[in-house]
Formats: C-alpha cells, structure tokens, sequence
C-alpha cells in the first residue's frame, strides 16, 4: 500500500470518518521506514465542519467549488510541503506544471470568495442546517412509520438525513416529489441514473429492499423553515400513497 484515500464525510449518509486517527495512523507507519501518502476527499465537508490539514495530518486533500455556491467545474488540491506529484497532463506551465491547459481565472476567483465566506460564516452555517435538519426528522419521525434513518447520528454532517422507507421503492418516491417540487437523491450524484441499491447502504448491513428505498435529503444555506414544513406536509402523503399500492407491503404479509 502506498496511498491511503478516504472521503472525510460519506456523500449519502453524512457520517465523519476517522481522518485523524487514520492521519496519525499513516504518520506511526512513516517512523517504521513505510513510504505511504494519505489523502482525503474533503469536497461533501468543507464549508459544513471546520477541516485543518495539520489536525488531519494528510499530504493531499481535494475540494470542489459548487459545494459551496461558487462556480462548477472549479477545484482544489491541498498538497503538503514536499509531496511530490507527477504530471497527469502536458502542454503548459499552468498550476505549477501539474496542469497544463487555460486556466478558468473567473471560477478560480469566484472560489476563492465562496472559501472566504464559507469560512467566515462556518459555525453560523453549520448550526442553521443542523437545525433544520434535525426539525425535518423529529416531524417526519412524528409522521410516518417503518423507517429508518441511516449512519451514524451523532458523527455526521449537519445537513444530511439519509432515510430508508420500508415497502417502497426509492426511485418512485422521488419521482413523486419531484413533481412536488422537492429534490431528493437515491445516492449519490456521482452515480445518479443507477438503479442499483446503494452499496453504502449495503455495506451498513441492510438487505437490497433496504437500500432501494434509501432517500438523501440534503439541506442547504437558502433553505427555509417553511421548506421543513412543505416537505413534512408531501413527503407522508406520498409515502402513505405508494404504500398502498406497493407489492413490498403485500409480500410481507404472508
């Protein structure tokens, strides 16, 4: 093993993982004469939890700009003092030699401001979607039953629930919102247009029927309380609605 490459937080569950545990983990490695590099993919976590490189003790981290409202098609790669990295393309000096090619001046500095912003508001951020997340799933607790709430719900991000609704499938439910005018995922976006269950929530020991009826709910800076309300006002109807007429709930009885 020579890189060791995480996510910092789960992009559908939101749970943290140990970045610093495994950062010390790499540097004990280190002091026995092992040549291994750690990298982290921050881009789920910046700018909803304070991330410091020297607390992680990583030699590479990656963020992404739309995370945090800047322009799309804009990164960042933290690289530590001495890690060196081969080019991945040729053709100009741009990015310190590792990225040759015309550089996006516009999103770069539209980036930059997002960082500048995302940082200075953190804490105030942080705690808004925390709070409407949490109102979210007390009232959809309240309302709907035979559910489960997915991950860790304590080490997690403050604006991601990831639910399972037994007896439905996930793809009809969000198809049923969305003609509600509510945005809801199955997984991830990196593998929207799958219909394969979730293998993140597979992995949490859930059957198929499980992690097919698994729906993200992410919350963001311009969401509003009476978006907690809209969404707890659709979201049991069309539960109850699907139900109905789901074959899941009819094979469960015999």
């Amino acid at each position: 093993t020579i890189l060791i490459t995480i996510m910092t937080a789960n992009n559908e569950i939101g749970t943290l993982q140990p970045v610093e545990e495994i950062g010390e983990f790499v540097n004990q490695l280190r002091e026995q004469g092992k040549r291994i590099w750690f990298h982290t993919d921050a881009v789920q976590a910046v700018g909803k939890i304070p991330i410091n490189v020297e607390q992680i003790k990583c030699d590479l981290l990656s963020i992404s700009a739309h995370k945090i409202y800047a322009p799309k098609g804009v990164g960042a790669l933290y690289v530590r003092s001495g890690v060196r990295l081969k080019r991945q393309n040729i053709g100009g000096h741009q990015e310190r030699e590792r990225r040759g090619g015309t550089e996006n001046v516009a999103g770069i500095v539209g980036f930059g401001k997002a960082c500048e912003l995302a940082q200075l508001r953190l804490a105030e951020t942080s705690e808004y979607l925390r709070g409407l997340r949490d109102r979210f799933e007390a009232g959809i607790a309240e309302r709907v039953n035979e559910i489960v709430f997915n991950g860790d719900r304590q080490r997690r991000l403050p604006n991601i629930s990831n639910i399972s609704f037994r007896y439905i499938e996930g793809e009809g439910l969000l198809i049923n919102l969305d003609m509600s005018g509510i945005a809801v995922s199955t997984g991830s976006a990196c593998s929207s247009g799958s219909l394969e269950p979730s293998p993140v929530i597979r992995a949490l020991g859930k059957d198929d029927e499980m992690a097919r009826s698994a729906i993200r709910f992410s919350f963001g800076k311009f969401n509003t309380d009476e978006d907690v309300n809209y969404l707890l006002e659709v979201l049991p109807k069309a539960v109850n609605q699907m139900r109905k007429f789901s074959g899941l709930l009819e094979r469960s009885r015999f």
